[in-house]
């Protein structure tokens, strides 16, 4: 459905890529009239000449109210959601205040804002969930079969849980959903895209999961689409395809390294323990058990298509080709990296207090 671009546009998130990006694209479309970018954190060097024609408002969410109101905002995009913990601003419990009390803010702010007309929130195909009881293939209205182990999974479920109750109390608004899968592209840089461009892979033994991409710029397309269109409602975007684990793996050149699952999930509580940010609950559930989603909805209502799975992956393996040749100084190096990360791991846990107080002092 087509109708009128909305004239101001309020974008959280603008210190991410993915925020900035957005922002940019619709303060490039001369349909729109002005595009606000809100957030409490100052941008990186890198994508400041994307916001060159986007106006900044340091802010967090707590001001989002005052800010939506008297901007006189016709659409919100919220995607000022993090699918991984950052030691450098409060780990899990900022993660949290970020994802679940920052989407309860700003959407109180826009259910205030009369003139808002549109809201579009990021949410993720993690909503489903990962598990053995999983359906082949999700739609957008099956139901997560048992609760999410993973953070992220879990805020997501609370997000949604807000924007229906917002949908309920400004009905008049045309609210879009929409449910990503993995990021990729050339240039993404992601707990996932780094787990892919290692040279060695950690994979769950006995398991080989079914794994869907969606190329990070047949995301901005959707999103700028959600903006100056009228989509209404939940929606999958995924390339259609499927990846199996090994398939990636091998097309990557890399070299798959199996663990049992309680192994892989003990080296990530290790990893996380220690500051280095590694896979989490929520990419291990996805390893053992795969998620595949059905975007039937997307490609009828929106006209549009994203490029398939296996090429958004394609494209990014040619970006990173380092790590991906298989010679006999590779699997050394990678030998050699596997026995230094055990020797680590050893060597954490059987530290022991009185151990990490001589290390101190």
């Amino acid at each position: 459905m087509v109708t009128s671009p909305p004239s101001v546009v309020v974008v959280t998130g603008v210190s991410r890529y993915l925020g900035a990006s957005v922002a940019a694209r619709l303060a490039a479309d001369p349909r729109i009239d002005r595009v606000v970018g809100l957030d409490p954190h100052d941008p990186p060097a890198r994508l400041l000449g994307l916001l060159d024609g986007v106006e900044r408002i340091r802010a967090d969410a707590r001001a989002a109210s005052e800010a939506i109101a008297e901007l006189g905002a016709e659409a919100v995009v919220h995607l000022a959601v993090t699918s991984v913990p950052d030691p450098e601003h409060g780990g899990r419990a900022g993660m949290k205040e970020q994802n679940v009390i920052g989407t309860m803010q700003v959407l109180a702010a826009a259910q205030g804002a009369p003139r808002l007309r549109k809201l579009v929130v990021r949410s993720s195909t993690a909503a489903y969930g990962a598990s053995f009881r999983d359906p082949a293939v999700f739609t957008e209205d099956t139901e997560p079969r048992a609760v999410p182990r993973g953070p992220f999974a879990r805020d997501i479920l609370d997000i949604e849980g807000y924007v229906r109750g917002f949908r309920r109390r400004r009905p008049e608004v045309a609210a879009t959903v929409l449910r990503f899968a993995p990021m990729i592209s050339s240039s993404a840089e992601t707990s996932l895209t780094r787990y892919f461009a290692q040279p060695v892979v950690p994979t769950v033994l006995g398991r080989d999961a079914r794994l869907q991409f969606v190329h990070v710029d047949d995301a901005l397309e959707v999103l700028h689409r959600s903006v100056t269109e009228d989509h209404p409602g939940t929606f999958n975007v995924a390339g259609d395809g499927v990846l199996m684990l090994s398939q990636a793996v091998r097309r990557a050149g890399r070299i798959a390294l199996p663990l049992p699952e309680s192994g892989l999930s003990t080296a990530a509580a290790l990893a996380r323990h220690l500051g280095v940010e590694q896979i989490g609950l929520d990419q291990i559930d996805l390893f053992v058990h795969g998620r595949v989603v059905d975007t039937s909805r997307l490609t009828r209502e929106f006209g549009f298509t994203p490029r398939t799975t296996a090429t958004a992956f394609d494209e990014f393996i040619r970006a990173h080709p380092a790590g991906s040749s298989l010679t006999a100084d590779r699997l050394a190096a990678a030998e050699q990296a596997i026995l230094d990360g055990i020797r680590r791991a050893r060597a954490a846990a059987g530290a022991t207090p009185a151990d990490s107080a001589d290390a101190r002092a």
